[in-house]
């Protein structure tokens, strides 16, 4: 009877160590806080974008628009944002707090903007100033 428990709580404790996601980790620099941003995006994971982006009004607003564009794709459209590619164009640093990255993406290669600063110690993506 003890065997079974011990079995029993082993392949609980298995099983909830390999469905917990990886913790998110702040991004080093403005480039991989775009990075993750956009890959979050196409990958329609809104909560690690959330994560990467500069906690306001207007920029969840612009997620929220975003998320339901995603969710309004049928399957097939959502299977392809998750494999498109980045494709980053151009990247400026105006100043030590601010990054401009240029991007576009294998599916859509018109060029977006997006501006992720520098704030309490976190690189974070502020859509609201990008375009």
């Amino acid at each position: 009877m003890k065997l079974n428990h011990f079995v029993i709580g082993i392949a609980f404790i298995i099983a909830s160590c390999s469905s917990a996601s990886a913790p998110l980790v702040p991004a080093e620099n403005g480039l991989d806080a775009g990075r993750e941003f956009i890959d979050a995006c196409l990958k329609g994971d809104f909560e690690r974008a959330s994560y990467y982006m500069l906690d306001s009004k207007e920029n969840k607003a612009i997620l929220d628009k975003i998320e339901k564009e995603y969710r309004e794709k049928d399957k097939e459209g959502r299977q392809e944002l998750r494999s498109a590619s980045i494709n980053i164009k151009e990247v400026s640093e105006p100043n030590d707090s601010t990054v401009i990255l240029f991007h576009s993406t294998s599916l859509d290669t018109t060029g977006k903007k997006i501006i992720i600063i520098k704030q309490n110690n976190r690189w974070l993506v502020n859509a609201n100033q990008a375009n």
